[in-house]
């Protein structure tokens, strides 16, 4: 049996203009640099501002003055297009400035640091010397398109077959591309293009010269004792390739010191990613001066053109004349795109003030970092944060989640400044980093002939005063990218020890 009921419920929907907000909190400063260049293009109210804005602005807010501040009408088609509202208030028109403290000093704290480079035209370059044929240019092309960001190829050869049939319309068998992918490993770097580790290091070892020390070894313990290997397994290794310590060593250092595991990490990707601090902070005459970059975003302000058509509409409206040289389709395309320019300028201040208060309050809280640098770390949340400005933690979250700010002792994501605090057996609070680092030293200094446990370096640590649970020091040591015990052993001759 149907029944029909009633449920009052209490939503809170956001408006257009807070969705908007949101969205540019979310932007670090070169994707607002992008934003404000789409917006600008989508918009032709809006336009960059020159260096007497601030004074034009002024200028037309005294003449505005003068002007009627209401505008009456019978026609129900302008009863929401008040004009006089729109264009008597100098605030939303020249309201933005991307950078208020804009100097060149700021040029000596704005640092850009290339995270990649491109790989894949230089690859491409490569092939146009090996003079392939039409149909081997075809399989180069679909292998170099498949190779991952870390540079290895890890798509079967039967779907690059399938890839090359489905979009070429070509067919090729599997020798084929085995073929074509051997002349792709031959490039440059090497290891390019393998399918999987114990390729890529094998291809590495073959294109060194033959009286390297410790190369025929190394080709044999990856090609025929490749799990022992992995697993350290020193003894199996020494027996079944009939070799001391000292060959054995000179082999493990060879792959570990000379190859490169991920030929292509950092290098293939075909954008240049930057990093560019959203903000500097400087310790100057006692006291912070935090600045929000704003180099890449321009001054924002009404078009002029546009703002002459507005005044020109409204005169016209004030003369109450019957034939208007504006029709009112172009009325409403301006009053939107008015609207819309105001919205987007407002939401530009509205970040940059949001933004600057989460960076103050983290300054105060960490204010011994900012002065003195590394080792200075106190436990921090974002609902310290969000406690300071009064503002809601995800309002917090959003302003963290990829900036960085350009300090005295380098640039630091703000999600480093966060973390969760520990009790010493003191009773002080410390940061988990700062028992991270203190972990990492600790393995840095062990014997690796005989590395530590987890349960080990828990002990270790609460010989330090902190009194850690070992599932504690497992997660720590899987963050910093420490391996297992096992892992960590190492080959040490007898003559380094002494």
């Amino acid at each position: 049996m149907l029944e029909l009921h009633q449920k009052q419920e209490l939503q809170q929907k956001l408006s257009p203009q807070q969705i908007q907000y949101i969205k540019l909190l979310q932007l670090n400063t070169l994707d607002l640099e992008q934003r404000i260049k789409d917006e600008m293009a989508e918009n032709p109210l809006l336009e960059e501002g020159v260096e007497d804005a601030e004074l034009e602005s002024r200028e037309e807010a005294e003449t505005e003055q003068e002007m009627e501040n209401e505008l009456e009408t019978d026609d129900p088609d302008e009863e929401e297009f008040d004009l006089d509202e729109l264009l008597n208030n100098p605030d939303d028109l020249y309201g933005y400035k991307a950078n208020p403290n804009r100097g060149d000093e700021d040029d000596e704290y704005r640092r850009q640091m290339r995270a990649s480079t491109s790989l894949a035209e230089d690859l491409n370059e490569q092939l146009s010397l090996l003079n392939l044929d039409e149909t081997e240019q075809l399989i180069a092309d679909q292998i170099v398109g498949s190779i991952d960001e870390d540079g290895y190829l890890r798509r079967e050869v039967e779907s690059i077959i399938d890839d090359i049939l489905f979009n070429q319309n070509v067919e090729v068998t599997e020798d084929d591309v085995e073929a074509v992918l051997k002349q792709v490993q031959s490039l440059d770097p090497a290891g390019i293009a393998a399918r999987d580790l114990q390729e890529c290091l094998l291809i590495q070892l073959r294109r060194m010269p033959d009286d390297i020390e410790g190369r025929d070894i190394a080709v044999a313990m990856l090609e025929d004792h490749y799990k022992a290997f992995t697993m350290k397994h020193f003894g199996k290794l020494k027996k079944r390739l009939d070799i001391d310590d000292r060959a054995l060593k000179t082999a493990f250092d060879l792959i570990q010191q000379r190859l490169d595991p991920k030929p292509g990490e950092g290098t293939f990707s075909e954008e240049t990613n930057y990093i560019t601090p959203d903000f500097t902070v400087r310790y100057v005459d006692e006291d912070f001066v935090i600045t929000l970059n704003g180099q890449n975003a321009p001054d924002l302000r009404i078009s002029r053109h546009y703002r002459r058509m507005l005044e020109k509409m409204r005169a016209e409206q004030k003369k109450e004349e019957e034939t208007s040289s504006v029709d009112k389709e172009t009325k409403s395309f301006l009053k939107n795109k008015f609207e819309s320019a105001r919205w987007f300028i407002n939401s530009i201040n509205q970040r940059r003030h949001t933004m600057t208060l989460v960076m103050d309050a983290i300054v105060q809280l960490q204010e011994d970092f900012f002065r003195y640098g590394e080792g200075h770390l106190k436990p921090m949340i974002l609902q310290d944060v969000a406690d300071i400005i009064d503002m809601d933690i995800s309002t917090v979250s959003r302003v963290v989640n990829g900036k960085y700010v350009q300090t005295e002792f380098g640039v630091y994501e703000l999600k480093y400044f966060f973390s969760e605090g520990l009790e010493t057996v003191d009773g002080e609070e410390v940061s988990n980093k700062e028992v991270k680092a203190i972990l990492q030293q600790i393995v840095d200094d062990e014997d690796k002939t005989d590395p530590m446990s987890d349960q080990a370096l828990a002990d270790t640590l609460e010989e330090r005063g902190f009194k850690i649970a070992r599932r504690t020091v497992s997660k720590y040591r899987k963050q910093l990218g420490i391996p297992v015990a096992r892992l960590r052993k190492e080959i040490v001759l007898e003559d380094e020890e002494a």
